[in-house]
């Protein structure tokens, strides 16, 4: 494993695995992870796979783990890719097959006024997600569903799991990228190029 942070290394830490791009971008909710994926993925070229996508079916039903897992190992079996996802059933295929693992680590009161933002945007524009989807009110001010909730519950549980994910021999071979700031995400993807030699 090999840690990279904006603020000390030049950013085209991004490994290529074989001649592709394959990067997963984690974080909290609201953090801003497909954001930066699909900024990541324009930049080198490749496609944005959004693992929410390919998890939530109508009516924001979750689809059968095995179909999930079917769908995120087609995405992600050929070419190149940058994910953006924390899904735990199925990070042994991305990761797995990663190069980079980028992690948008910022502070709380960050992700939280960006998740209200987000949130209530959606609901207000009436934002069709995947699969016809749409936040709704209700559900995000008085439901366990809550993503304000569900955002208590996972931030620091997340802050203390991943360097440990990282130390597992498993993902050995990925370069981490640890991102701390809007600041430091926006200077990633300016400096990650598509013509970049390939890490050894």
């Amino acid at each position: 494993m090999r840690t990279s942070n904006v603020d000390h290394q030049p950013i085209a830490e991004a490994r290529r695995v074989g001649p592709c791009w394959r990067i997963v971008v984690i974080g909290s909710t609201g953090s801003g992870k497909s954001t930066l994926a699909r900024a990541l993925a324009l930049r080198l070229g490749v496609t944005h796979v959004e693992l929410d996508a390919l998890h939530w079916e109508p009516n924001w039903t979750e689809a059968p783990s095995d179909v999930f897992r079917d769908r995120v190992d087609a995405a992600t079996r050929d070419s190149g890719w940058a994910v953006s996802g924390n899904s735990s059933q199925v990070r042994d295929i991305i990761w797995g097959r990663a190069g980079t693992v980028v992690w948008l680590d910022l502070p709380f009161r960050v992700v939280a006024l960006r998740l209200a933002r987000r949130t209530f945007r959606r609901i207000i524009t009436r934002e069709e997600l995947w699969n016809g989807n749409r936040e709704r009110l209700w559900v995000q001010l008085a439901t366990r569903d809550s993503l304000f909730l569900w955002l208590l519950k996972t931030y620091w549980r997340r802050r203390r799991e991943y360097p440990i994910l990282f130390r597992q021999p498993e993902y050995a071979h990925l370069t981490i990228v640890h991102l701390r700031s809007t600041a430091e995400a926006r200077r990633y993807v300016e400096s990650v190029s598509a013509t970049a030699v390939p890490a050894s």
